[in-house]
């Protein structure tokens, strides 16, 4: 167990707690022969909202008092935590109110309004305040961070309990980097029951504020760069969250603009399977060798993108 971490005792009452909101999501074989490692698909795109998020969503909201609940939710995020609080906060019948960067794709917010969630579109730098602050002024609502909790970390850490059922002789695992939620979440139960594996943190040259840290040691602030790959990339790494991956994972990995294209264009053709750019960049770095041989599991963490780019980078291949 590391500190500030969750148990797996507690990524195992999180199964229970978001039974019936997610999906236990399959793991398959990426179908190519030319890999340089046994490559396998953990399809969280699959989930009802196309993303991992939900997991963490259902079990922060699980763990809410009813007067918590009453004042209605709040999160801050670029679409797929967004949408994970707004589904259950529907199913729940109470009000959501999401706080979005103006630089988030126009599929992700109009899913968010579906779901019955407000969204207020602010600046990038009000939208980081929003996640330091764990408020946004003027609005109410319970605030849900989308990676620095403990129970959202210990949902996001059900996908490493199905990974370990499913596939137990994996010898390393990818995980797309945003916040680091998802990593930390894994990553706390795979060191705890099978220690020597190898666990990777995944970024996009364009906006990899993890690399940059790690190289320094401490958190670093970096410029990023728009690209297609949305759901990843801010341009720095909360403290709390670097010091729970130093201890957790063997490092990032990056993988070029590119390399995510042709990737995401790879599962489409292979396993007709769609996946949203952070998802491709495990399976983008995985397909370079940098994850290493034997058998690699990647966290396909979502398939929210965009019809439109993705028909474009399709036809580019």
């Amino acid at each position: 167990m590391i500190a500030g971490c969750p148990t797996v005792a507690q990524v195992r009452n999180a199964r229970q707690a978001i039974a019936g909101a997610a999906i236990r999501t399959p793991l398959v074989r990426l179908n190519t022969s030319d890999a340089p490692a046994e490559i396998y698909l953990k399809l969280e795109n699959l989930q009802p909202i196309g993303s991992f998020k939900i997991r963490g969503a259902a079990n922060a909201i699980a763990h809410m008092t009813a007067a918590q609940l009453e004042r209605g939710v709040v999160t801050a995020s670029a679409g797929n935590m967004a949408q994970g609080v707004a589904w259950r906060a529907r199913e729940l019948g109470i009000p959501c109110t999401v706080i979005a960067p103006d630089t988030a794709p126009q599929t992700k917010i109009s899913a968010i309004e579906r779901l019955g969630g407000r969204v207020l579109k602010v600046s990038f730098d009000e939208w980081w305040r929003a996640f330091e602050q764990r408020s946004y002024p003027g609005v109410e609502g319970t605030f849900i961070h989308a990676f620095d909790d403990l129970n959202v970390m210990a949902g996001n850490g059900t996908i490493g309990l199905e990974i370990l059922e499913d596939l137990p002789d994996f010898d390393a695992v990818v995980i797309p980097w945003g916040g680091g939620g998802l990593t930390c979440g894994i990553a706390s139960v795979l060191r705890e029951l099978k220690p020597k594996c190898k666990i990777f943190a995944a970024e996009v040259a364009t906006a990899a504020p993890l690399v940059a840290s790690w190289k320094a040691g401490s958190p670093q602030v970096i410029e990023p760069k728009r690209s297609f790959v949305d759901g990843i990339g801010g341009k720095s790494v909360f403290p709390q969250m670097f010091q729970r991956a130093w201890r957790l994972i063997d490092g990032p990995l990056v993988a070029q603009v590119n390399e995510v294209a042709a990737a995401l264009r790879l599962i489409a053709e292979r396993n007709r399977v769609i996946a949203e750019g952070a998802g491709a960049t495990p399976v983008a770095c995985a397909l370079v060798g940098l994850a290493g041989r034997g058998k690699v599991v990647c966290v396909v963490s979502g398939g929210n993108i965009d019809l439109a780019k993705l028909a474009e980078i399709l036809a580019a291949g």
